[in-house]
């Protein structure tokens, strides 16, 4: 199983720039896909992107049209890290942010949060205006 650690989690201005971080220890190698999502009070879990982890180069990055174009997935292999940066940042941002490493054959640019079978416990983003 994968075990998942966000950080980076913060207060922000609307606007502003954040960049959270995941790392992954445990059996990663199954893992097939590692997506962000987010969920604010009272809301549903949101699917952000995801990374698929089969691609070498880190090109095959999903994302939602809500955050298309404002925010960025990467991964460093070497530190069992993949990141969220988030740029431009707006109050409806503000959630609890989870990253989940997914195994099963479901295509990573679905972004469907029932395909993910390990999860962080999330951190915290705080977007003010």
């Amino acid at each position: 199983r994968v075990q998942l650690a966000e950080s980076g989690g913060g207060s922000v201005q609307a606007g502003g720039s954040l960049r959270l971080s995941c790392v992954a220890s445990g059996n990663i190698g199954d893992s097939r896909c590692m997506g962000w999502f987010r969920q604010a009070p009272g809301k549903d879990r949101e699917a952000v992107g995801a990374l698929s982890l089969r691609d070498p180069r880190g090109n095959s990055v999903y994302y939602s049209d809500s955050v298309k174009g404002r925010f960025t997935i990467s991964r460093d292999t070497n530190k069992n890290t993949v990141y969220l940066q988030m740029t431009g940042l707006r109050s409806e941002a503000a959630a609890l942010y989870y990253c989940a490493a997914q195994d099963d054959r479901t295509p990573c640019y679905t972004l469907r949060a029932s395909s993910y079978n390990s999860w962080g416990q999330g951190t915290q983003v705080t977007v003010s205006s």
